[in-house]
């Protein structure tokens, strides 16, 4: 096969991978983009769409499982609903498919030439790529490594079998009778979630005192209460030990007990991947596990980038998509740096967590004299014509000037309101800012403004 040069390499398609190629192809780079799997990396494939799709249908189920029980206030009925879980996966592998012909048809309209194939380094400004057809060598003048992150496995709970991934939780052909979770994090609690919505007979093993223990306990609270509505049990201060033919065995308080368990779900967090891609041919600073980037997200290597996933905390991949455009937007001659405020994160649990910025404890670490108060939704009307009130938005700010230093809110389709408490972070909103801006009536956003104006001594509606 032919050799090719090109100005950019970027070596990863997911988000940030995409996205850099993307934008570097817009500007009139010369950018080569290889991945040996599908367009749109862990996310688009096995990750964050996926899962919303399965949640979603999930979702569309329960509301039917309740009216058929006659519990919805809404004097609904309906008759024993039932699944068809092949059919579920196959209008979720049809968005996933939709989704990779069109980051395909992007990079295309960028000019930029994608390989399927998986690439190793030679050197810093060459690797071999292993394609279907045969070995092709690339040389750019700069190298963008956007590998990702995989799933950590646990020592006596290999993959293989009905000990499975996120990624194998994605791709199941029938619904599970009894699910066990290993792990109570964002992802163990997504995704048992939704399987306890789809029948299945859950329960959470979480080593930690609480599930989502990167969660303040205020935030995990309303969680907590509908996991026991949906009827999943959570065991905390616990430790999965093995599996059997009788189900997971699990140590807790010095006993050890059996959990029925027909798959077990280990979501005990995701490492950046960085084996399998000649890295060790490259004199690269690492930062624990990952590659240590600065402020342009360029690493110890001229020449050498490092973005998403493979670069640090948090494994988002908003951050990533972010990183890919301002390393593009460098590599074709424009001033940036690395100046984000804050980075929303999402839990699409049931109801649904947001942080964005400091919460309380965080602003106290970091020496602030903060306020702080929040709004329930027991308060906002449109919340009550949902039928689901539980949750709230917090606020946190300066106690001097009033700067917004961090919002964070629990409750149905909070995360929708992700991106408002964003742009306020990062355009320097004050308390009164927020309280000042009209806010539409009846949404669950006015619960933001409320929370500002009860902060500020003055709520409306409490």
């Amino acid at each position: 096969m032919r050799d090719v040069t090109a100005k950019v390499l970027v070596i990863g398609a997911g988000p940030g991978g995409y996205v850099c190629a993307i934008r570097a192809g817009q500007l009139g780079l010369d950018t080569v983009i290889v991945d040996g799997a599908p367009l749109g990396g862990t996310c688009l494939n096995v990750g964050c769409i996926p899962s919303k799709a399965l949640i979603h249908a999930a979702d569309e189920f329960h509301k039917l499982t309740e009216a058929a029980s006659g519990t919805t206030p809404f004097g609904l009925a309906a008759s024993a609903p039932s699944i068809d879980f092949g059919r579920t996966i196959a209008w979720k592998d049809g968005i996933v498919e939709r989704l990779n012909l069109g980051v395909g048809g992007l990079l295309k309209k960028a000019g930029v030439k994608s390989i399927r194939g998986w690439a190793r380094f030679i050197d810093g400004k060459t690797v071999e790529v292993t394609t279907d057809t045969g070995v092709q060598k690339i040389r750019a003048e700069t190298i963008v490594i956007a590998t990702g992150s995989e799933p950590v496995a646990l020592p006596g709970l290999p993959f293989g079998g009905d000990v499975i991934s996120s990624t194998d939780a994605l791709s199941l052909r029938a619904v599970p009778d009894s699910l066990a979770v290993v792990g109570g994090g964002y992802i163990g609690l997504e995704l048992g979630i939704a399987f306890a919505k789809l029948g299945s007979a859950v329960t959470v093993v979480e080593a930690a005192g609480q599930v989502l223990p990167q969660y303040d306990a205020e935030l995990v609270r309303p969680v907590l209460a509908r996991l026991e509505t949906l009827g999943v049990t959570v065991l905390t201060d616990a430790k999965a030990v093995g599996h059997g033919d009788s189900g997971l065995a699990v140590e807790r308080d010095g006993q050890t007990s059996t959990v029925a368990a027909g798959k077990v779900l280990v979501t005990v967090g995701r490492r950046p991947r960085t084996d399998g891609f000649g890295l060790e041919q490259l004199d690269l600073d690492r930062a624990g596990r990952f590659i240590r980037i600065d402020d342009r997200c360029r690493t110890s290597m001229r020449g050498v980038y490092a973005i998403g996933d493979v670069s640090g905390e948090p494994m988002l991949a908003h951050r990533a998509m972010a990183q890919g455009e301002m390393v593009a937007e460098i590599l074709a001659g424009h001033r940036r740096s690395w100046d984000k405020v804050a980075i929303p994160a999402i839990c699409f649990t049931d109801p649904e967590i947001v942080e964005v910025g400091l919460s309380p404890r965080l602003a106290e670490t970091e020496g602030h004299r903060s306020v702080t108060k929040l709004f329930p939704f027991q308060a906002n009307g449109r919340a009550m014509t949902t039928g689901r009130e539980d949750g709230f938005v917090r606020v946190v700010a300066r106690e001097d000037n009033h700067l917004l230093l961090g919002v964070q809110a629990v409750g149905a389709h909070v995360s929708e309101m992700a991106a408002g408490f964003a742009l306020a972070l990062e355009m320097g909103a004050r308390l009164e800012d927020v309280a000042g801006t009209i806010h539409a009536h009846p949404t669950h956003g006015e619960a933001f403004q409320e929370a500002a104006l009860r902060t500020l001594g003055h709520a409306l509606h409490i």
